[in-house]
């Protein structure tokens, strides 16, 4: 079976991340764009950080400018932007595409063991977010509008 742990994705830095090192943690795993609607959820995703990262928990942010180019910059700028406006403490990943051909391995699977509404795998816009539990199964999609604070309950069940 599958889990998170089979996969590599790249930080912001460039750096290559084995997912294997994330065993063991509660994951939420987040597309993100910094000239969205919803990018005030920044403020509530570091929150839900800060609250839990000593009991296990992570969030692994990965910009994507697939929605309307509302993350056009790059990985530097996306950083200052995440740090200087909402304090960012949590990994940014690199910007990444998470539908179509160029669809980054880790959100295709993602996607698969937790289709969205009526079955659809497609990731409808930023800030879709994956509950991942500390054996690396996809427990759970929220859409773009479930608010950071609305997880804490789910979160807690799997620390």
């Amino acid at each position: 079976m599958t889990t998170i742990a089979d996969f590599s994705v790249a930080t912001n830095k460039g750096e290559e991340l084995d997912l294997k090192e994330k065993l063991g943690k509660v994951l939420l795993v987040v597309n993100t764009a910094s000239k969205c609607g919803f990018t005030p959820q920044y403020d509530g995703l570091e929150k839900l950080f800060q609250d839990y990262k000593d009991k296990g928990f992570e969030v692994l942010a990965f910009p994507c400018n697939q929605f309307g180019g509302q993350e056009p910059g790059d990985a530097e700028e996306i950083e200052q932007f995440c740090k200087v406006n909402f304090g960012l403490t949590f990994p940014l990943m690199a910007k990444v595409d998470v539908n179509g051909a160029d669809a980054s391995p880790l959100f295709d699977w993602m996607k698969g063991e937790a289709p969205g509404l009526m079955g659809s795998k497609a990731i409808k816009w930023n800030f879709t977010k994956f509950l991942v539990d500390r054996e690396g199964h996809v427990v759970k999609r929220y859409g773009p509008a479930d608010a950071p604070k609305t997880i804490a309950k789910d979160i807690e069940k799997l620390l």
